[in-house]
């Protein structure tokens, strides 16, 4: 499938759950630990908390802790069904999402938050220079503007600029594993953020150098596969060509 892109106006256990299989991408060593037996039960799970729902071109990751979840981005318009596949997989609703994390304002990573709103009263996040791109949820509902830094249902926010300007990415320190959105890729090895997709190369670069920095043991890409093996070492060989 050829990339696409929309653009709106303006513009703990270390697991991964596989709903379907990437067939193409869009735009703008660890081994990863023995499966659990509660991941077991779900044969799309690999170890435990986090799960990815597969839109065919782009990936929405959920964190399932404590019966609570953390949805980071949305996917494009329409994809709330697959993403309640995905809380059903893990034996939960709408209900239990209370956080919903979005990496930056590409409709193909926020397109999604529109048809999820009426299912969650989940707190909303993005990063600060992204927010105003991001159409506004309506309702009294506002999207909270979150710095590198900032720490979310124990998660940390990392400002990853660049692909955009408020471009943010996931870490969760306990596990090693990280969400990057759009910030690195993994569809034919790992590579940072597309160029032609790219607001700031050099920003991008940068951002490539400062994930390279963390303990990282899983890259969960917005394009291409979960990386779980050797993810620090491919990472560190990225950026040192950057």
């Amino acid at each position: 499938m050829n990339r696409r892109l929309l653009l709106t106006a303006g513009s703990g256990v270390l697991g991964v759950t596989v709903l379907n299989t990437i067939t193409a991408c869009s735009p703008k060593g660890e081994t990863a630990p023995a499966t659990s037996t509660a991941a077991s039960a779900n044969p799309n799970a690999v170890t435990g908390g986090w799960q990815r729902v597969n839109l065919d071109f782009v990936s929405v990751y959920l964190l399932v802790r404590g019966g609570e979840v953390a949805v980071v981005d949305t996917g494009t318009p329409g994809s709330a069904a697959s993403v309640e596949d995905g809380l059903k997989a893990a034996g939960l609703g709408w209900s239990a999402v209370k956080h919903v994390i979005l990496t930056h304002q590409h409709q193909d990573h926020a397109g999604g938050l529109a048809d999820m709103l009426p299912l969650t009263g989940a707190a909303l996040y993005a990063g600060e220079a992204d927010v105003a791109g991001i159409a506004d949820p309506g309702g009294g509902r506002k999207l909270r503007a979150v710095k590198d830094g900032d720490e979310i249902f124990g998660l940390q926010i990392i400002g990853t600029p660049g692909h955009t300007l408020g471009h943010v990415s996931i870490f969760e320190p306990a596990t090693g594993v990280l969400v990057t959105g759009d910030a690195l890729r993994n569809q034919d090895g790992l590579a940072g953020s597309a160029p032609e997709y790219t607001a700031d190369q050099a920003r991008a670069a940068a951002s490539v150098k400062k994930l390279s920095a963390l303990d990282v043991k899983a890259i969960l890409p917005g394009h291409g596969e979960p990386l779980t093996t050797g993810a620090r070492e491919a990472l560190q060989k990225l950026a040192a060509s950057l």
